[in-house]
């Protein structure tokens, strides 16, 4: 049986930290401005060239690369006046202990520049990357510097958490849950009775465990996704697994998306490469579903087949086939048993979701299947 890991860190958020941060990159564009040099400020460089595996921490990491934004240059000047304005906005959130969504950002900045018809922001697509440079020279979460996402995912189980002044128990919160923030760096936990976390694609098979009392049954915490895990649901999983020893399992369709989203969970992902530290949770493995899982439970009737145009065809790879064959180069897949899983989905040209398990029964899936499965450890790295 899966067991629980030492605690390696606990996380605290000190919103003065932040605060100086931004106070010194303020100062030295000061002290440039009064010694009469050009001020700039230096940005950690965005695309693939700076970014690497580190096979030591298991994490996609940014590299060393930088890039300075001068004021007085005039590829730079917009941008430098964009990135001062978001940065003494979000001074100003993290000294009132307000907090903003991203939309409430852009338009809380938004104006005409004085004597001009210009504007500071045409559309949100620019602000958006202000706020991840600033993420990225900072080197904190964007949620620190109190500035949120739309909420999505929720948890189930017997877990309690203090947010705020309100204390609660996610699994006296009815059959939804508890829907995870888009930040979750204030929140306490005061008691956790589960023995690991199961982290789940659908809310729909999330639910299903539900009514089946598989949390309860199996002493587990269940984290819904709903797609693509947000930051907060991932930031939450990185939590619960460093502060707390809590075992992450994840559990997805098998499909190149599904693979992907337990890679993004593990590893991080390209765009946030800078942030794996704080996002990713090296330590996750996977349970399913797996393309063994088709032939070992008799599934091959409610297989779907893979999208796009295989390798060996004319116009191929595409789409399903391509991403497969994307994700064989990653070098946190190069083990024989993940090599293995993709070359039989390729031969297969199948994928299997979650919901396919109802073929054998609707209570297959948390009476048999997972427990099965994770008390044996059958699970990929």
């Amino acid at each position: 049986m899966i067991k629980k890991e030492k605690p390696k860190e606990r996380f605290s958020y000190d919103p003065k930290k932040i605060v100086k941060k931004l106070e010194e990159i303020g100062n030295q564009i000061y002290e440039a401005v009064r010694e009469g040099r050009n001020p700039y400020i230096d940005v950690p460089t965005r695309g693939i060239s700076n970014i690497y595996y580190d096979k030591k921490s298991k994490l996609i990491k940014m590299g060393k690369q930088t890039s300075r934004r001068y004021f007085l240059h005039v590829a730079h000047a917009r941008k430098f006046m964009q990135t001062l304005l978001i940065a003494s906005y979000i001074k100003r959130l993290v000294s009132e202990g307000k907090h903003a969504s991203l939309r409430e950002a852009y338009y809380a900045n938004k104006h005409s520049i004085g004597g001009s018809k210009e504007n500071t922001f045409e559309d949100q697509s620019e602000s958006n990357p202000i706020i991840e440079d600033l993420e990225r020279t900072l080197g904190v979460l964007r949620e620190e510097m109190h500035i949120t996402a739309d909420r999505r995912g929720y948890i189930y189980g017997d877990i309690t958490i203090q947010d705020g002044e309100d204390e609660f128990n996610t699994s006296r919160l009815g059959m939804g849950g508890w829907a995870v923030p888009g930040t979750v760096e204030h929140l306490k936990f005061t008691q956790i009775n589960v023995d690991y976390a199961l982290v789940v694609e659908t809310a729909a098979m999330a639910d299903r465990l539900i009514e089946e009392k598989f949390p309860k049954k199996q002493n587990a915490l269940i984290i819904a996704t709903q797609g693509q895990a947000s930051r907060g649901v991932r930031r939450l999983i990185h939590r619960l697994h460093y502060e707390e020893g809590l075992p992450i399992i994840v559990f997805t369709d098998g499909d190149p998306y599904g693979w992907y989203i337990y890679s993004t969970i593990k590893q991080g992902s390209i765009n946030l490469a800078y942030l794996s530290d704080k996002l990713a949770t090296p330590g996750a493995k996977f349970v399913g579903m797996t393309m063994d899982d088709i032939k070992r439970y008799g599934l091959e009737r409610v297989t779907e087949k893979l999208k796009g145009v295989p390798p060996n065809k004319k116009g191929g790879p595409t789409a399903d086939y391509k991403r497969i064959l994307e994700e064989m180069e990653y070098p946190w897949f190069q083990n024989k048993e993940w090599q293995r899983q993709f070359k039989l989905a390729l031969k297969l040209g199948v994928r299997i979701e979650q919901q396919a398990l109802a073929h054998k029964s609707l209570e297959f899936v948390a009476k048999e299947y997972l427990p099965e499965k994770i008390t044996n450890e059958e699970l990929l790295p």
